[in-house]
């Protein structure tokens, strides 16, 4: 951008678009305490993040019945949604699909100076012979080893209505860590963390399984149970309650090495370690309604003059279903593409410099 002569302004925050006769033509912001205008002649493009930390749209597309204080968005801290905000007082409208969001489980990772950070489980652990999720009940819900987004479909279809606590544990034991890893504890060193540590979300170890059901507030012969369960099946190599281990994605996120299910083993050495997960938004699905080349629609479903959106600002194509990595960084990539050709045709005249 710099060398395409762009000119990069820091700490501007977008308070509002500009319109004149119809069309956009600008943004109102908040620059170091006092409020700048930048014009636009030929079209303002919202790229923003989407919906981030706007904690009145998070609440609004929240998952029926699930409190959004249990759900972490992974954006920056700063992203707060203005975008999707200062659009629809343009008449732009919002477009929500059967999910809003697109998921990541998260667990708290320790932070030097502040609050603490967010660690996704997308393949190092979760599909690994002897680890399992439980719910806030002690019970198995899900395949561990399926994907990150699905995983916490299962876990928001398990979530009690309006619990503010964990919605549940990786269990594992400190044989699991040391060959593995759990979260940010890294493989080959599994530390011991004091009972305290549980209240930031770190890993709670106990030296046999009732004890950790009671660190965490779970009935303790429900886990006994669950886990005996999966130790019997993990022998057989065959998981008959969510099939861990039997899709080429969950092998492939396994250990080769490991018979005869790469994703299946025993929970059996102590100590025993458990830690908290939570739905992470990685990014959001609903978003502003858009036509083919980006332009941003109205409630009527027509375009509304000088106005662009793409990224996470932009409704997603793919309607809150997931088809794998990329679908949110590969639609922004084009769209962005097919805006810029857009403005290109209808402003043939223009020099490319002052586009």
């Amino acid at each position: 951008m710099r060398q395409a002569g762009v000119p990069v302004r820091f700490g501007m925050r977008l308070r509002q678009l500009e319109i004149s006769a119809g069309r956009v033509t600008g943004g109102v912001f908040d620059h170091e305490g006092s409020t700048r205008r930048v014009a636009s002649r030929l079209g303002v493009v919202l790229a923003t993040g989407g919906v981030g930390h706007h904690a009145a749209l998070r609440a609004q597309l929240a998952p029926a019945g699930v409190s959004p204080r249990t759900l972490r968005p992974q954006s920056f801290e700063g992203n707060r949604g203005e975008g999707l905000d200062a659009a629809p007082r343009a008449g732009a409208r919002l477009e929500r699909h059967p999910g809003d969001f697109f998921w990541q489980p998260v667990s708290l990772a320790p932070r030097a100076g502040g609050e603490p950070g967010l660690f996704p489980h997308l393949y190092l652990d979760r599909a690994k012979p002897g680890l399992i999720a439980v719910d806030a009940d002690g019970r198995r819900f899900v395949d561990e080893s399926a994907s990150y987004h699905h995983f916490v479909e299962a876990l928001l279809a398990r979530m009690r209505p309006g619990a503010s606590t964990p919605p549940a544990w990786l269990v594992c034991d400190a044989a699991f860590v040391r060959a593995y890893g759990l979260g940010t504890d890294p493989a080959r060193h599994a530390r011991e963390r004091a009972a305290a540590a549980r209240g930031i979300g770190l890993s709670v170890l106990a030296h046999d399984i009732d004890a950790l059901a009671a660190r965490l507030g779970i009935d303790a012969r429900t886990l006994a149970a669950t886990v005996a369960r999966h130790n019997r099946h993990a022998e057989a190599g065959e998981d008959p309650d969510f099939g861990k281990g039997s899709t080429e994605l969950g092998r492939f996120n396994g250990d080769a090495a490991h018979a005869p299910n790469p994703c299946l083993g025993p929970i059996a050495q102590p100590p025993f370690c458990a830690l908290a997960v939570w739905p992470g938004e990685a990014a959001s699905s609903a978003g502003l309604a858009t036509d083919a080349d980006g332009a941003v629609l109205d409630t009527d479903g027509q375009p509304i003059a000088g106005l662009y959106a793409c990224g996470n600002d932009m409704a997603s194509i793919m309607r809150g279903a997931y088809p794998g990595p990329g679908i949110t960084l590969g639609p922004a990539i084009v769209f962005g593409w097919r805006i810029a050709r857009h403005v290109a045709r209808r402003n043939p005249h223009t020099p490319s410099s002052q586009r």
